[in-house]
């Protein structure tokens, strides 16, 4: 995994080193963590069994943890969820899910797991 291959992905990379001091190897470490984080799949379960508590508490920790790193096209899509989550709207949230996961597979691509 690259600097350039997460700027295709469309993480604002400049941002994310920034957080990390500039530190690139620590950075693509951090990166790398993500697709493994447990809140995809927590995100997924309370979403589908209607638990909004739990969506909450996992979509929250995915904008965090996304957006520190500046992972746009994880950051966006789980941040429009997360506002309307906090509210507890009872909605459709299967497009949303839907970017979030495609978000996470593109990034697992790139980390080459």
């Amino acid at each position: 995994m690259t600097i350039e291959e997460l700027k295709a992905y469309g993480a604002d990379t400049d941002a994310g080193l920034q957080r990390c001091m500039n530190n690139e190897s620590f950075y693509l470490r951090l990166v790398k963590m993500i697709p493994g984080d447990d809140n995809f799949r927590k995100l997924k379960e309370a979403l589908e069994g209607g638990n909004l508590d739990a969506a909450f508490e996992a979509a929250h920790a995915l904008k965090g943890s996304s957006g520190n790193l500046a992972l746009t096209p994880i950051y966006a899509p789980v941040n429009g969820m997360t506002d309307l989550l906090r509210a507890r709207t009872r909605t459709d949230y299967t497009e949303g899910l839907k970017a979030v996961l495609e978000a996470r597979d593109r990034l697992q691509a790139i980390c080459g797991e």
